[in-house]
């Protein structure tokens, strides 16, 4: 479990929060959380191919224990086709001090593969991310950061159990369920309900952002839905489904995603007008043009 921004951007498929069916890669189930289900392999991109403005982008992950994300709202894509310049992304001061205490001489050399593997990951190149990632995890196992980016790189990836281990860990080590919405789509994939479950029921006693709090509750759900549990999985979105004013990205997530659950339990017209909504804000987001089309 993170968030999608409203954007003029047309967002793939690949966003969808509750997909009518899993998608499949290499034998696995995909969920669709916060990052949506995993990308198919590709090549490794060349330095000087162009690259595709995303549509919103990733939660910074190198930071300080408890210090809230800052990541800006999403701009709307140039109208040149050069991509934008990225920054270069740094750890955070704490993340250093630890690894330079940690490693000692080999300090610098770590720190310097922790920036381009969050450089990598933050660019899609998320197989070059788990590479890099995966020696600083051996070697320097007891660093949040590592451990939660790692996790970050193998949910993409479609690697649910490996996600699950470093994201588990990132957990005893912070006491942070920032990334429970992840883990929760992990166990989802593997159709581990009962542990959905339990984590929904954890990050509940422990409330955060709105943010990640509706991107669990949209993954709990989905949970349910999946096992055919529309009743529940409707009830627990509905909660929090009041139309508003100017409503955040989380909002249209869960509208679009209880839009999702009405269709599949058969209720048309409400499903009608939960995309409606969607659309009135944002008529790009997801595939909502073609799911209503489809209702007519």
């Amino acid at each position: 479990m993170g968030d999608r921004k409203t954007s003029s951007s047309r967002p793939t498929k690949s966003n969808t929060p509750t997909g009518r069916s899993p998608r499949k890669l290499g034998g696995r189930t995909g969920g669709f959380g916060p990052h949506g289900p995993p990308k198919d392999p590709e090549r490794e991109r060349r330095a000087d191919t162009p690259r595709r403005e995303k549509p919103e982008p990733d939660r910074p992950v190198l930071r300080k224990r408890g210090e809230r994300s800052t990541t800006p709202k999403p701009k709307r894509a140039p109208a040149t086709n050069q991509p934008p310049r990225r920054r270069k992304r740094r750890p955070a001061e704490e993340v250093t001090e630890q690894i330079i205490e940690t490693a000692g001489r080999r300090g610098p050399y770590f720190l310097n593969e922790l920036e381009a593997a969050a450089d990598a990951y933050a660019n899609d190149r998320d197989r070059e991310a788990v590479r890099r990632l995966r020696p600083l995890r051996v070697a320097m196992p007891q660093i949040a950061a590592i451990r939660e980016l790692l996790g970050l790189g193998q949910y993409r990836l479609g690697n649910y159990r490996a996600a699950s281990a470093e994201l588990k860990a990132f957990f005893e080590l912070t006491d942070s369920v920032e990334q429970h919405p992840v883990l929760m789509d992990c166990a989802r994939a593997q159709r581990r309900w009962r542990r959905v479950g339990a984590l929904w029921e954890e990050l509940s006693a422990n409330p955060t952002t709105p943010e990640i709090m509706y991107e669990g509750r949209i993954v709990a759900a989905g949970a349910l839905g999946d096992q055919g549990r529309f009743d529940e999985a409707i009830a627990l979105l509905e909660r929090k489904a009041a139309p508003v004013r100017k409503p955040k990205i989380y909002h249209l997530r869960l509208w679009y995603a209880l839009a999702d659950l009405h269709e599949r339990a058969g209720n048309f017209a409400a499903a009608r007008i939960l995309f409606r909504r969607v659309k009135r804000f944002d008529k790009f987001f997801v595939d909502v043009d073609t799911r209503l089309s489809m209702l007519h």
